[in-house]
């Protein structure tokens, strides 16, 4: 195994070990911190993390307003007091060591007003900024603004070169990093294109070589790459050390943070990790973003699975082919289906499944009356954590504040699954189990190493500290 060698981020030399960052109450002040403190780069979420009151107790984040833009202005207090609260803890942790980095989406809900709130309530404690999930061209104009250092998150060498001509090439100074994140291989949001088949893996040596290679031609040859998604032992990486064709090259950590006693994530989250097998972590695209993502194979995924088998399309109108009649919705509208569809639709109403929704695609998807009732008011309930949710038909910009697309129920809504699995609260162990078989688990596709890897022998779960020791020996 080659040596590891330390590596310049954010202005400071630093081990080139980059904890990822995870949504909604899983990469915290508490554990960005600690990774910071072991010498590396710790991130913490700047999406809606918690704030807590005066006894340290999570304050709910509750909505009380009466329409949605009146939500997602409850929604960036919450946001960005958060992010405030977990920069401080983050670095009262780390104690000056390391970098502290935030992370955002792009198309998460007002993502520039609540970033900017951040990083005026806690000036000089954020040292990049790391953003995906979209195109972030103006990630370099924020960063400009308050001296910190950008890192997009990116899935091919195309996507970099258009941030760049677009709006990077006026910023190069701050940008302290690329961060190629495998859309094949990282947990959680993917940057798959419609060009690329999601079943068919590319492998990332190419791929990374042709990023650099753009990067090499606008004169960027000693800014970091940072590779993304897979990264478990880096003595498979060893051939990406001192590498002329990648150059300086650091790596970022999604999944194996996951299982740390600082983590944030349930005990059965925990637990569940520590039984994956390969398989059980997949693509998918049920994700109101409309973006591929990969996430555990639980009930909540078999679910939305099963909910889009049930589906048919459908004509308000008699004729071509869409004769069989079928009543919708609760004033039993009439609309028409094929005849062979019709003999479906009757055996899922056999089952219980006896409400048709419409989709935007023209079809109709079946589902439980309860389930039903929870689709729709979970649309009702958006607070705008989006730019824009096709599962709601929410969308941020006037003056309708909709996608202009019908709401889709194939999806689900996002926040509250995420708030909902990292928010266990008092609870037996068969509640924490059952929680997180009904609510979303992102994971990388390599979190089936958990169970084979011998460091986590026994139900080994190791501080911060112990896992970068471990992965500096190369495992």
């Amino acid at each position: 195994m080659k040596s590891i060698n330390a590596i310049h981020l954010s202005g400071r030399d630093a081990l080139p070990l980059i904890e990822g960052g995870k949504g909604v109450s899983v990469s915290t002040g508490v554990s960005a911190g600690h990774w910071a403190a072991a010498g590396g780069v710790g991130t913490i979420s700047a999406v809606n993390a918690d704030s807590y009151d005066a006894d340290g107790n999570p304050i709910p984040q509750i909505y009380s307003g009466r329409t949605r833009r009146d939500k997602q202005e409850e929604l960036i207090r919450y946001a960005i007091e958060g992010g405030i609260a977990q920069a401080r803890i983050a670095h009262e942790i780390s104690g000056g060591r390391g970098r502290i980095h935030a992370n955002f989406m792009w198309e998460m809900g007002a993502a520039e007003e609540v970033v900017k709130g951040i990083l005026e309530g806690a000036p000089g404690l954020i040292h990049g900024l790391t953003c995906g999930a979209g195109m972030p061209y103006r990630l370099s104009e924020i960063a400009a603004q308050f001296g910190v250092y950008y890192y997009p998150i990116i899935s091919s060498a195309r996507a970099f070169n258009a941030l760049w001509r677009r709006s990077y090439s006026r910023t190069p100074d701050l940008l302290g990093g690329v961060v190629y994140e495998d859309p094949w291989r990282a947990g959680g949001h993917n940057g798959l294109s419609n060009t690329e088949d999601p079943f068919k893996p590319e492998q990332p040596y190419e791929r990374v070589v042709a990023l650099r290679r753009v990067m090499r031609s606008f004169g960027l040859h000693d800014v970091p790459i940072i590779m993304a998604g897979g990264v478990w032992h880096l003595e498979d990486w060893s051939d990406w050390l001192d590498n002329p064709d990648i150059g300086p090259i650091a790596f970022q950590f999604g999944t194996r943070p996951l299982l740390t006693k600082e983590s944030p994530v349930p005990e059965a989250w925990k637990r569940r990790l520590l039984t994956l097998k390969k398989g059980d972590v997949f693509l998918n695209r049920f994700s109101p973003t409309g973006f591929y993502s990969s996430a555990v194979n639980n009930s909540f995924l078999q679910e939305l699975r099963a909910r889009s088998e049930r589906q048919v399309p459908y004509r308000s109108e008699y004729g071509e082919g869409f004769e069989a009649p079928c009543a919708v919705g609760a004033r039993g509208r009439q609309v028409f289906l094929k005849a062979d569809d019709r003999e479906r639709v009757e055996q899922w109403c056999q089952a219980g499944f006896t409400e048709a929704l419409r989709t935007p695609d023209d079809t109709l998807v079946f589902v439980t009356p309860e389930q039903a009732r929870q689709i729709v008011s979970d649309q009702a309930g958006c607070m705008g954590c989006l730019s824009q949710c096709r599962f709601s038909n929410w969308s941020q910009k006037g003056p309708t504040y909709t996608t202009g697309q019908r709401a889709d129920p194939r999806s689900f809504c996002i926040q509250k699954t995420l708030q909902e699995v990292s928010h266990v609260g008092d609870m037996s162990k068969e509640e924490e189990d059952a929680l997180i078989e009904r609510n979303l688990l992102f994971g990388g596709t390599s979190a089936w190493r958990f169970r084979e890897d011998p460091f986590y022998a026994n139900g080994h779960i190791p501080t911060v500290k112990e896992l970068v020791d471990r992965i500096m020996t190369g495992r």
